[in-house]
């Protein structure tokens, strides 16, 4: 059985991941703008299949991390 310490530390790691999410996305956002403000093609391209990774990475770990419901009979 979870006690209220184990639920606090789950909260606190959730958040510290939920953090590190907000700055990837703020950082890969503000990459992207000065890719497109320097009318950089490559760097575009760069930007753009670093947020497909990302985005794939993120997708893996919650589907790894989602429990599988039951089948009903």
């Amino acid at each position: 059985m979870a006690t209220i310490a184990d639920i606090e530390a789950a909260v606190a790691a959730e958040r510290t991941v939920i953090d590190s999410v907000v700055t990837l996305l703020n950082g890969l956002s503000q990459q992207l703008g000065e890719a497109i403000a320097a009318n950089d093609p490559q760097k575009i391209q760069d930007v753009a299949d670093q947020i497909s990774a990302n985005t794939q990475a993120l997708a893996d770990a919650v589907a790894v991390n989602t429990a599988t419901p039951p089948v009903v009979p």
